[in-house]
């Protein structure tokens, strides 16, 4: 009997020990980086293995995929932006944030330090270069109006993706849609300090900057709450441990140990969701209501339709 019992025992762990570490695919919302380090640290430090999860971080080759290929049941979740959740929101994909790693915006209006702009109110007349139309207008838009200003006193020009470049050849005056935590970086340690105003400062609510969400109708998934759970432990991780946690984070990502990646870094991790799981629902409402006036959306969704705290 004690044979046959030891027999059991033994053929049960290989079952026990694939359900231990069950997979989960995450996609993420650009290339890895410091926006990521609760994931990054979570992974490399054991916290995912130990709450029975094996999580695969992706890197998208398109960054408007992540949440359409969740949306299509592609993936079970995906790192995404909260103006963006709202929108395909409501154009009817089938999407709900969980979670949030990045709490605030990082979306900033920079200018040279030193150049001729020191206020809002000095863009009258001025260029700012934009990559992405829409929501960058938007935020603009309601700096400028916090100020007296309207999009009309502005000329915008589109940059594409070379912001800080072109603010640093001056072919345009500011920059709508830097990071604060990376563009900021970039433009100092190239010798040209920045300055940066930001949006929650100048009419435009508090947001979060990076969320995770999932299908709609997925949110049973028995993998998602050991996920969060990983994710805050991961989180308080980082905050007490910031210099074990960046090498944990480089690694394996040697081409990020540099300068910039190191700055960002630091500016980003006062920035990270601290409960990642909770969910505002006041602070959401009123971000969707300044979306729905600034004719971003249709309309302003109750917030249970694409935000949610799973319990």
């Amino acid at each position: 009997m004690k044979k046959l019992l030891a027999l059991a025992f033994t053929l049960m762990l290989p079952i026990n020990a694939a359900y231990a570490e069950e997979k989960l695919t995450v996609l993420l919302d650009w290339f890895v980086n410091p926006d990521h380090a609760p994931l990054i640290v979570a992974k490399e430090h054991g916290i995912f293995a130990k709450h029975g999860l094996d999580v695969e971080l992706i890197a998208p080759a398109d960054p408007n995929d992540p949440p359409k290929l969740v949306a299509a049941g592609k993936a079970p979740l995906a790192v995404s932006y909260q103006p963006q959740l709202h929108v395909q929101v409501g154009e009817g994909l089938p999407l709900k944030r969980i979670a949030t790693l990045v709490a605030t915006p990082l979306n900033s209006l920079v200018v040279l330090k030193d150049g001729p702009i020191q206020k809002i109110t000095d863009l009258k007349g001025k260029r700012v270069g934009y990559s992405v139309g829409g929501f960058e207008n938007v935020i603009l838009s309601s700096m400028l109006a916090a100020n007296g200003l309207s999009a009309d006193d502005v000329e915008m020009i589109n940059v594409n993706w070379s912001l800080s470049p072109s603010l640093l050849a001056k072919k345009v005056d500011a920059v709508i849609g830097a990071y604060r935590n990376f563009e900021l970086n970039q433009m100092d340690i190239e010798g040209h300090p920045g300055r940066a105003f930001f949006p929650e400062e100048e009419g435009v609510p508090s947001y979060d900057e990076l969320v995770i969400v999932a299908h709609s109708d997925n949110l049973d998934d028995p993998r998602f709450k050991p996920f969060l759970a990983a994710i805050e432990e991961g989180v308080q991780y980082l905050i007490n441990h910031p210099d074990e946690s960046w090498k944990l984070f480089i690694r394996n990502h040697k081409e990020l140990d540099d300068e910039l990646n190191r700055r960002a870094w630091a500016d980003t991790l006062p920035r990270f969701a601290l409960r990642p799981a909770a969910l505002d629902s006041n602070r959401y409402e009123r971000f969707a209501n300044f979306l729905k006036e600034a004719g971003v959306v249709k309309e302003a969704l109750p917030v249970s339709d694409y935000a949610i705290e799973l319990r």
